[in-house]
């Protein structure tokens, strides 16, 4: 599909209710109002495309984004392409579509998620831990003791949607990585309420132990 063509069906499907969603999500003010059912549907048509995703990106616009996250190839985007991507974000739905669909499947997905954990900025801080919690659900290996110590000194201080992804990042390592989960429980103990603000959302903090200890109790 011709990028001048996917933009405009974009925008033609579109709604203003859908837009009110995002904007209350954090998907910012350039959008369209796509629902995600039409955004898998175009992607599943497109199939791998890296250089429209590059166009798609470069649009700024949400729908776009989250398109070019789904049919870029994590065989051909380059650190460079990631660094631009993730440096550039100014929210987290699309952080965590950029991570989920494209940065986990990267060769450099655990070197960027140790880099881009350290960073103070918001959403590369945020991409950067949302990684470390894939890895823990996939079974790869990371220096998973030392990002609990980490976690436990950074957490409260952290900027608002890394924090979460902190806490979430706690959450996956207790649950994926049995050696740890005393350690993480403990950890949770000392680290005590998580404070984030959702918005204007129904969204709540999982308290870190008590999500882990039903997650293992529904795996028996």
């Amino acid at each position: 599909m011709q990028f001048e063509a996917l933009m405009g069906l974009l925008e033609s499907l579109g709604t203003e209710q859908t837009r009110k969603t995002y904007r209350r999500h954090s998907g910012g003010e350039k959008l369209f109002g796509v629902s995600f059912a039409d955004i898998r549907k175009l992607a599943k048509q497109i199939k791998r495309d890296h250089g429209l995703a590059l166009h798609l990106w470069a649009t700024g616009v949400f729908e776009a984004q989250v398109v070019a996250t789904m049919i870029a190839d994590p065989q051909q985007v380059t650190p460079a392409e990631a660094e631009d991507w993730v440096q550039g974000m100014t929210g987290h739905p699309v952080t965590d579509e950029l991570v989920n669909n494209l940065l986990s499947k990267t060769p450099f997905a655990a070197e960027k998620a140790l880099a881009w954990g350290e960073s103070p900025a918001e959403f590369v801080g945020r991409a950067g831990w949302h990684l470390v919690g894939i890895a823990a659900k996939n079974g790869q290996e990371l220096p998973y003791a030392d990002l609990l110590a980490r976690i436990e000194g950074g957490i409260h201080a952290a900027p608002n949607r890394k924090r979460e992804a902190m806490n979430n990042a706690l959450i996956a390592i207790g649950i994926y990585r049995p050696d740890l989960t005393e350690a993480v429980v403990a950890a949770a103990g000392r680290i005590g309420k998580v404070a984030i603000d959702h918005g204007d959302t129904a969204c709540k903090t999982p308290d870190a132990a008590a999500y882990i200890a039903n997650a293992l109790s529904r795996k028996k």
